[in-house]
């Protein structure tokens, strides 16, 4: 932010400083506080609408054409450099699409141990594996579950989900929701059919998820929910178009079924390690960062959910091409612990088996140290921290899901560490001059649109002022939706909604993880001893550049 105030320097107009004033703490989605944007970014929150009579102006309080006019004025001066992109813009910093992002300050040089989860963090997958997924569990509703033979015909969308989506089990709908808590206007899907406005207030009465609605909503957050996303939406509309009677919630908990079914049978397992070259991606890169801690005297350690048959073919392959003929990757980690069923290995008390890789059975004996070169299976986090003697703060875990993976590490103590993949194509985008063109125009018509509404009274809302606004209004929409379209066309960016308010998916990543990037390896590029600070200034996510209205001022 520091640069962007040496680019445009700030004037006493009431935009810059509402640009620029300090963010005010506020309630955000499950009750903590977090950085937000100023009041005039808020207003967003409901629909401006012009009153359709003026009314009796009070004499105090008149306020005069000439006043809008000069709001006007500045519209006009604004719309006089939309017509193509400023030179300064391209001046602007962008942001690192491989950096670490840190939402708490990390000292690496304080971390001795590193942890990792497998799948979508070490695990590298290909966009083929969410079509493996989603047939396999349609093939399961329709053979085992009976669901309709129609249901076969179903392909998946990679269009369609993005992640950190809800879905409301007691109507429906799949939600995207911002940092309070609230609907996106347009992010709430019933099926594949968006609803409108009007459709989500006759639904849920206001945009805002009470508590008691909270309950009844299911987060799909790791990058396999994907494809239950989509598998959900089509069952549903198949339903709404063949006018046949369902239950809402049963639709989930089958498809949720399904989901863990090819999963839990290893049927999805069987068919990656079947044909590696579709599903994975080798990655030399994460073998020189695990080398690198190793070399720096660093302890590792694998803690995943998958069985270890899975876990060993897929790290051959993706290393394959790195490691040496006698060399394995186990030797990397000081241990192994597969089929730890998160996250109920941080609360629960099971106890740990060693796995005999030879003979696919589970030893009988108690396990009270962790040997080299054995894998061991289940286990609790109790126990774990018995026998290993690591305390929380030395220790840093990395993973993909925020609740399986990450929440219960953050509550015991641990560092933990989000990876995000689609941070990448994400930041690429917003990093375009396109996109911060738009977003530099829907700051000034926000700005100015609340300037407006702040400036005249209700009672004198007239003509000229109905007419300001849906001008207002209608560049602010136009920008808005440009912006959508540069990310998913069905739900927009990850990260932000359409109203640049953080989504509820960015919330949970504030609250659970203590840093975040794309893949484990970007941490080559920062020095083991690296002191990783949160910037002092933001008011979004650390990722994000706000760019501001000063950037039209003549």
């Amino acid at each position: 932010m520091a640069s962007l105030r040496r680019l445009f320097p700030l004037c006493s107009s009431s935009i810059n400083r509402a640009l620029f004033s300090a963010s005010e703490a506020r309630e955000g989605f499950g009750g903590s506080f977090f950085r937000g944007y100023s009041v005039i970014a808020s207003s967003e929150q409901t629909v401006l609408r012009p009153d359709d009579d003026c009314g009796q102006v009070a004499a105090d309080s008149f306020i005069t054409d000439d006043e809008i006019g000069k709001i006007r004025h500045e519209f006009d001066a604004a719309r006089q450099c939309f017509h193509k992109i400023p030179k300064v813009l391209k001046e602007m910093p962008k942001m690192n699409p491989k950096g670490i992002y840190v939402n708490k300050n990390l000292r690496l040089d304080n971390i001795q141990v590193y942890g990792f989860d497998y799948d979508y963090t070490l695990a590298h997958y290909s966009a083929n594996l969410q079509s493996l997924i989603y047939d396999l569990a349609k093939e399961h509703m329709v053979n085992e579950l009976r669901y309709p033979e129609v249901c076969m015909k179903f392909k998946y969308d990679p269009t369609f989900p993005i992640r950190g989506l809800y879905y409301d089990r007691s109507k429906g709908c799949l939600l995207k929701l911002d940092f309070f808590g609230s609907i996106e206007p347009d992010g709430c899907y019933f099926g594949r059919r968006k609803l409108s406005r009007k459709e989500i207030e006759e639904l849920y009465g206001t945009r805002h998820i009470g508590r008691d609605q909270a309950r009844g909503l299911v987060g799909l957050m790791d990058f396999f929910c994907f494809s239950e996303a989509c598998l959900i939406a089509d069952v549903v509309q198949h339903f709404v178009d063949a006018k046949l009677e369902f239950d809402t919630s049963y639709i989930y908990e089958d498809v949720n079924r399904a989901i863990q079914h090819v999963h839990r049978s290893g049927f999805a397992h069987r068919g990656i390690l079947a044909d590696p070259h579709r599903y994975l991606v080798k990655n030399g890169e994460l073998l020189r960062f695990l080398r690198m801690l190793r070399e720096k005297g660093k302890k590792l350690f694998l803690l995943t959910n998958s069985p270890y048959y899975f876990v060993d073919g897929g790290m051959r392959f993706m290393l394959e091409d790195s490691l040496g003929y006698k060399d394995s990757w186990r030797e990397l980690f000081d241990v192994v612990i597969a089929k730890a069923k998160k996250p109920e290995f941080y609360t629960s008390e099971h106890p740990f088996r060693c796995y005999d890789t030879e003979k696919d059975t589970l030893a009988y004996t108690k396990v009270d140290a962790f040997l080299p070169n054995k894998i061991y299976y289940h286990g609790c986090l109790k126990s774990f921290l018995q026998i290993t003697k690591w305390n929380g703060p030395e220790v840093i875990y990395f993973g993909d899901h925020l609740f399986s993976d990450l929440r219960g590490p953050s509550k015991a103590g641990w560092r933990t560490a989000a990876i995000i993949h689609e941070l990448e194509s994400e930041i690429h985008i917003q990093n375009e001059d396109s996109y911060r063109f738009e977003q530099a125009k829907f700051h000034i018509t926000q700005e100015l649109l609340g300037k407006l509404h702040s400036t005249v009274a209700q009672s004198q809302r007239c003509e000229t002022y109905k007419s300001l606004f849906e001008e207002l209004n209608e560049e602010r929409q136009n920008a808005r939706s440009m912006m959508r379209g540069m990310f998913n066309r069905s739900f927009g960016a990850t990260f932000l909604t359409d109203t640049g308010q953080e989504s509820a998916f960015a919330y949970h990543i504030h609250q659970y993880a203590d840093v975040y990037t794309s893949k484990p390896e970007n941490f080559l590029f920062y020095p083991p001893e690296a002191w990783l600070q949160s910037p002092f200034d933001i008011k979004i996510m650390p990722h994000h550049v706000k760019v501001p209205s000063t950037l039209f001022e003549n």
